[in-house]
């Protein structure tokens, strides 16, 4: 595909969490090819370095930090540290974890680390960069939620209710934020072609499913998902906050 370019984002400081591999890979590849300057979070550290290492080239090379984002005082650090170099222009919260269940197997444990890694990290990492952007009048928050919960599929629900949750909170700290110039918008991505998900879940009949179910008769690949990243964090989506905007060829 064919890739835009945005002028107002060379330079910026972003921030992608799950920025090493799949959807994270791809929208960290994207910021660093405008020229902007990217640090990534994961916990995958053998994907994370290698693609460190294979941006290591571009004009701002991307800097990987290893944070898990259930540790609040872990991410709280590493955001810390990424903002001695300046204020966060662009947070990506990206990171996320589709581990399928029954409604049997959910326990009060299993619920606290779902929520944990689906939907509260997202809220502890605005929290911890809107102090910078408060003081530059300036910012963009972009959240991932996820088609699954609009489509309503099988054995995701913990997954599905943070997701949901994530939507909410967007419209939320749109408003809340709005009046310093901070934009805050929710990316819902559709049926994703990711390492991952063919691995795990989209195998030939799954793909069939997808592909029926969708307006458009191809499949969405990580780079169609952060085109509209990079556009909502950039001055030309000045105008756009507090809505989702889905990437699914149409299957919703």
């Amino acid at each position: 595909m064919t890739h835009a370019i945005y002028p107002s984002l060379r330079g910026k400081r972003v921030v992608v969490t799950g920025g090493g591999s799949g959807i994270g890979a791809a929208i960290t590849e994207a910021f660093v090819r405008q020229g902007a300057a990217v640090s990534f979070l994961d916990i995958a550290e053998a994907d994370s370095r290698a693609l460190e290492q294979a941006l290591a080239g571009a004009d701002i090379a991307p800097k990987f930090y290893k944070c898990d984002l259930t540790n609040l005082d872990q991410l709280k650090a590493t955001l810390a540290e990424i903002q001695n170099a300046g204020p966060v222009d662009v947070l990506v919260n990206n990171a996320a974890n589709d581990d399928r269940h029954t409604i049997e197997q959910i326990t009060p444990e299993y619920w606290d680390n779902r929520m944990a890694v689906n939907l509260r990290h997202m809220f502890f990492a605005s929290q911890a960069v809107v102090g910078g952007m408060k003081a530059q009048r300036s910012g963009a928050i972009i959240n991932f939620g996820s088609i699954s919960w609009h489509v309503a599929l099988p054995e995701l629900l913990m997954y599905q209710t943070a997701k949901a949750g994530i939507e909410g909170l967007t419209r939320s700290l749109a408003r809340d934020l709005g009046e310093h110039n901070i934009r805050v918008t929710c990316v819902v991505p559709g049926g994703v072609r990711t390492e991952r998900q063919m691995r795990l879940w989209h195998n030939p009949e799954e793909e069939a499913r997808i592909l029926s179910q969708q307006c458009l008769k191809e499949r969405v690949d990580p780079p169609h998902v952060a085109a509209m990243v990079l556009f909502l964090a950039s001055d030309d989506g000045r105008m756009c906050t507090s809505h989702e905007y889905f990437v699914d060829a149409g299957w919703r």
